[in-house]
């Protein structure tokens, strides 16, 4: 038996511009969930993608059992015993369970020259697949009435049903509750028991140290080393990735609160079972933290207030005056942003350039004679905002969809900034975001908080929370359900006894 089940020799990669992958390697024994993990752009993703055949090598080799082999695309990939469940799912919604996990190769039966799909086959093979990891769903079910975590394990069934030797995770937690990861990494364990080799890509340090074996860092593309999980410490680990030391994760908090910015009373949401009846406020150069679980409302609120969803009544004051937001322009009119929580579905104009992502916010600012873009100027823009954020790219011109998504994330957040707004809403900012970018994250919050800017963040994790909040909401089942203004309060068991308080 090889000592190894899948290894990678001296991966290349290069795209116009920028090399991504410099002479990269990797190992994974068998029965292992191992870790890869570095910065956003450290090229982690394009790795994963030249093992599973979306893009091509310009150098090196594969090896699976210490064979020697070639990965022409997906399907090839899939029938060789890789398989990857990727961060952002692409479900058929409409259609059943068995026919998400066998899609591109439904069984079929014969009637003389007639093909027809085996339906009865198929919903056999997803019932046994889907037992071998203790899920008890329907295979005849639709998949849209599956939560997103149940969708998760429907992928990794269908994984596990191309028989496969070697799983690639990535981002697999971003969209889940902690019931959710904690029956994932079950399977996980299983599939390690069985001898399944597992590659994770993640960014939350607690998970990696919980279910990780072996970790490998990467750094601006290069192969920075491999470890034992229990041999390092989660410092130590951050130092690897980027290449310094991190002692402050959060800044320090130097930004004076002012004066009562945003007034919200009483706003309630046209569906019932959503938001209702909350007030609060925000004051100039706060940063106010909006805590709760899955499903407490956090973002439906927000969008309530962004113009994104109808609201059946209540009051919204900026500046003390009362306005009224039906859309998005309304708010927008009225000094807020928005950076949104999905980021590839509501975030990113994903056909579009780093250029005109970052641009569409300003190019009314920018015209002469009234309808001639002023090129050269949101030329400036674009780029002060690369250079401030360190957005990783090798021009403006490069489309988003190739960016990493922490770097994607950052051009986002350079969207708003280029809009100059007095407050911003940041949904789940970091989600998706390395340490090391995390950490210019919240310097550039505190930046705007020293501006005068007023800012709501939600999210989802705690110590980010803590950590970066002047105040704290806390929300459960659509409603309001505490203020933590304390900073001797400000603890995870005060936020969570909010959070559960139904």
């Amino acid at each position: 038996m090889a000592e190894y089940k899948l290894e990678m020799k001296g991966v290349c990669k290069s795209f116009p511009g920028v090399k991504a992958l410099d002479h990269v390697q990797l190992a994974i024994r068998p029965g292992s969930v191992h870790a890869l993990m570095g910065e956003n752009g450290a090229g982690k993703s394009t790795l994963m993608k030249c093992l599973f055949g979306i893009y091509s090598m310009d150098e090196g080799e594969i090896y699976l059992d210490g064979v020697k082999t070639e990965i022409k695309d997906p399907d090839d990939a899939m029938k060789k015993g890789v398989a990857m469940v990727h961060q952002e799912l692409q479900p058929v919604p409409a259609r059943s369970i068995a026919e998400n996990m066998y899609l591109g190769r439904f069984p079929v039966k014969k009637y003389g020259p007639i093909q027809v799909i085996d339906h009865e086959e198929m919903n056999k093979l997803s019932s046994k697949w889907l037992a071998e990891l203790g899920l008890d769903f329907d295979p005849k079910a639709l998949l849209g009435t599956l939560s997103i975590g149940q969708m998760q394990c429907v992928e990794i069934a269908k994984a596990v049903s191309h028989d496969a030797k070697v799983i690639i995770f990535d981002e697999p937690t971003s969209s889940l509750s902690d019931k959710e990861v904690d029956f994932l990494f079950k399977i996980m364990n299983d599939l390690r028991d069985k001898g399944c080799a597992m590659i994770y890509i993640s960014h939350k340090m607690d998970e990696i140290k919980q279910i990780a074996d072996d970790i490998t860092v990467m750094r601006d593309g290069t192969y920075v080393g491999t470890w034992r999980a229990d041999e390092l410490t989660t410092d130590e680990i951050i130092t690897k990735m980027v290449g310094r030391e991190l002692t402050n994760v959060y800044p320090e908090h130097h930004h004076e609160i002012g004066e009562v910015i945003l007034e919200c009373d009483h706003i309630s949401s046209i569906h019932p079972r959503s938001f209702q009846d909350v007030s609060f406020n925000l004051r100039k150069g706060e940063i106010l933290g909006f805590g709760g679980l899955v499903g407490a409302q956090r973002t439906e609120l927000m969008e309530g207030i962004f113009g994104i969803r109808n609201l059946s009544g209540g009051t919204i004051k900026v500046h003390g005056k009362e306005v009224k937001i039906k859309k998005p322009k309304d708010a927008m009119n009225a000094g807020l942003g928005m950076i949104t929580e999905d980021r590839r579905g509501t975030g990113i104009l994903g056909c579009l350039s780093i250029k005109d992502n970052v641009g569409v916010s300003v190019y009314n600012k920018y015209l002469k004679y009234g309808f001639v873009l002023d090129h050269p100027a949101i030329n400036k823009v674009v780029d002060d905002s690369i250079e401030k954020l360190r957005i990783k790219t090798p021009s403006k011109e490069q489309h988003i969809a190739n960016l990493s998504g922490g770097n994607q994330q950052k051009v986002i957040v350079s969207r708003w900034l280029a809009n100059d707004p007095d407050i911003l809403i940041m949904d789940e900012p970091t989600r998706g975001i390395d340490v090391g970018a995390k950490h210019e994250i919240y310097e550039i919050m505190e930046d705007l908080a020293q501006q005068g800017k007023a800012i709501i963040m939600i999210s989802s994790e705690m110590p980010e929370l803590l950590g970066m909040a002047d105040r704290v909401y806390v929300m459960c089942d659509g409603h309001l359900r505490g203020e933590i203004t304390d900073p001797a309060d400000m603890t995870q068991e005060k936020v969570m006894s909010y959070a559960t308080m139904f």
